[in-house]
């Protein structure tokens, strides 16, 4: 099966709507070596923090963080992260989760597979992050905050696309039809 050809006039334009407001733009042709430089930084930094906490010399233990979580400036979550960290399955739990899903949502998008769900999980990780580095000094945006967007982002532009195994995982054929066409829910995770 061959991919339909895409007019000048509609390649890299995109546009949405929610609740009846639509959005929408054109991408300069540029804008794929940005989402795949996106892509990869973030990938870099996740399997690279993952990494040095699998192979510490000390292992990781994620119970400090949780049970030192400021809880001043109107922390909305401090309730939630004292609870983690005085409930001991869910410090051990976070001992484990912190390091391997870090080491696996990098290759995710190092290697550009599973993109959507690595920067799904990668985003709700930023957010946890945001919450337990709750601070108001500058405002509500933070380093933090803005890798969630970042995650959002490659995730949305469906950076494992380029140069990534998911494009050869969406086209991949069963039998006369490719993956994504029998399994259209995987859109979701792939991209």
């Amino acid at each position: 099966m061959t991919a339909p050809a895409i007019s000048p006039d509609t390649h890299n334009t995109f546009e949405s709507t929610v609740r009846g407001y639509t959005v929408g733009g054109r991408a300069h042709s540029l804008s794929a070596w940005f989402v795949l430089s996106l892509r990869l930084m973030m990938g870099y930094a996740f399997a690279y923090s993952g990494f040095t906490k699998l192979v510490a010399a000390e292992p990781f233990s994620a119970g400090g963080y949780v049970a030192n979580v400021v809880a001043t400036n109107g922390n909305p979550l401090a309730s939630v992260f004292a609870w983690m960290g005085s409930t001991p399955w869910v410090a051990e739990f976070a001992n484990v989760a912190v390091p391997w899903e870090e080491l696996l949502i990098g290759l995710g998008l190092l290697v550009g597979a599973f993109v959507r769900l690595a920067a799904l999980f990668g985003a709700f990780m930023m957010l946890m992050f945001y919450f337990g580095n709750w601070d108001m000094a500058h405002g509500f945006i933070n380093g933090d905050f803005a890798y969630m967007l970042v995650f959002f982002a490659v995730a949305a532009f469906g950076a494992g696309r380029i140069l990534g195994l998911d494009a050869r995982l969406e086209t991949y054929d069963l039998g006369g039809e490719t993956l994504l066409e029998r399994y259209p829910r995987l859109e979701y995770v792939l991209g």
